[in-house]
């Protein structure tokens, strides 16, 4: 075969556009994180619509609205990122390029003489000259031997040439698209900056609106308080007779396996206000702490946290300082409160004509708020993401649908955010 022809086959084999260019996964899970934010802040942009004009409803939409910020900010910074991580890796193509386009002159170069030895040795007769002309049947053998590998190693070497064409070809296909989705990004980054900034707007009236009526706004602040108060006080009595049911039974257990003067030392050894652990509570409780950061958020649709853990002031407001044993999250009407993980109904109580309902992981509870409906009774077993009740809809004000969660390490207060998957 003449090198034209083996060129022409070899172009045929190695350029076929199933293998030309194809996105990265680097790409592609950049895209899949961030369409995760894109796709929360879209399905929760309407929670916002609201008719009510008083104190209680325009706190509200301050709190709604704050959270749709949080997102969109957290957005900005995933996109921040991105843009920084594509930067990155067109840098890295770039050298990944340059280091082809070397290896590739490398191949010519070596190519081109060994064309020019063929140039100069190209005939049938002088390839038989040169094989005939040999002094002994040895060398005969191997000159014929010689020539065929030479024939063999100038073909591999145009295949080489080939084959780094085509990938330098992929390369720099693989770099544009890089390139391409750099600048959406960027275009992306700005869209959601303009959107932040009217959002930052609508937030200083509203703030201003409230700032006019501050003897109302403390007055609603200190209602919202004291409910606040009388429902945490309940959640930590029922908590307290949960860690002593907890610890007779644990009792009742140890009572089969050790003696009594050893139990009593052990009860002795247990700090006052934790959980006597049985083995089966000692497990859960492991498998609880190893889901840290990867627990699912307890709510059926998409969301947004519109109040978060600890003590913080409002800002723009004067003296408005709110304290938060859990989180807010604001759902869509019609949503269900979900389990973060497997564990045991350990109370279902009503407050203000609402269901509030405590589930025990070993010694950590998780705590479900101002639900509607309530699916579940105290002593069943449930499971993660398991449906324990229906969140109740505020029809006064827009539907409002909040899902007040709060999560316990025996009494203590723990940050859900921190625990929950984001």
């Amino acid at each position: 075969m003449n090198n034209k022809a083996l060129f022409t086959v070899l172009f045929c084999l190695v350029f076929p556009l199933s293998l030309v260019g194809q996105t990265s996964d680097f790409i592609k899970e950049l895209e899949r994180q961030r369409k995760v934010i894109q796709r929360q802040i879209q399905e929760t942009e309407n929670l916002l619509k609201t008719t009510k004009k008083d104190v209680g409803g325009q706190l509200n939409s301050l709190a709604t609205l704050s959270g749709q910020i949080e997102e969109r900010k957290r957005l900005i910074l995933q996109l921040n990122a991105d843009v920084d991580a594509l930067e990155n890796e067109i840098s890295s193509l770039n050298h990944q390029l340059v280091e082809l386009e070397n290896e590739l002159k490398i191949k010519r170069d070596h190519y081109a003489k060994s064309v020019r030895y063929l140039q100069k040795n190209r005939t049938i007769q002088d390839k038989l000259m040169f094989i005939f002309s040999a002094e002994s049947l040895a060398q005969t053998y191997r000159r014929m031997r010689y020539v065929k590998e030479y024939g063999m190693h100038q073909q591999k070497q145009g295949e080489e040439i080939l084959l780094k064409q085509k990938e330098i070809t992929g390369k720099k296909l693989e770099l544009e698209k890089t390139r391409q989705t750099k600048r959406a990004l960027i275009i992306a980054r700005q869209d959601e900056a303009a959107k932040l900034e009217k959002q930052e707007n609508q937030k200083r009236t509203l703030v201003g609106s409230l700032q006019r009526r501050q003897k109302d706004l403390q007055k609603e602040v200190n209602k919202k308080r004291a409910e606040a108060n009388k429902l945490n006080d309940r959640i930590d009595k029922l908590i307290e007779e949960e860690l002593e049911k907890a610890r007779k039974i644990a009792e009742k257990e140890r009572k089969k396996e050790v003696k009594k003067e050893d139990k009593e030392k052990v009860i002795e050894k247990t700090p006052m206000g934790e959980f006597i652990m049985t083995p089966a509570d000692q497990r859960l409780s492991g498998s609880f702490v190893n889901n840290r950061g990867r627990l699912p958020i307890p709510i059926s649709t998409p969301y947004i946290i519109v109040s978060r853990y600890g003590q913080y002031n409002v800002e723009g407001l004067r003296n408005v300082k709110l304290d938060n044993k859990g989180v807010d999250i604001q759902g869509q009407p019609g949503a269900e409160a979900l389990s973060v993980f497997s564990g045991k109904v350990a109370a279902v109580f009503e407050f203000n004509g609402l269901f509030n309902i405590l589930v025990r992981h070993g010694n950590y509870i998780s705590v479900y708020c101002n639900l509607s409906q309530a699916f579940v009774k105290s002593g069943d077993e449930v499971s993660t993401k398991q449906k324990l009740g229906k969140i109740y809809s505020d029809e006064s004000d827009n539907s409002r649908t909040i899902l007040h969660f709060q999560l316990r390490k025996e009494t203590v207060k723990l940050n859900p955010e921190l625990w929950l998957v984001r």
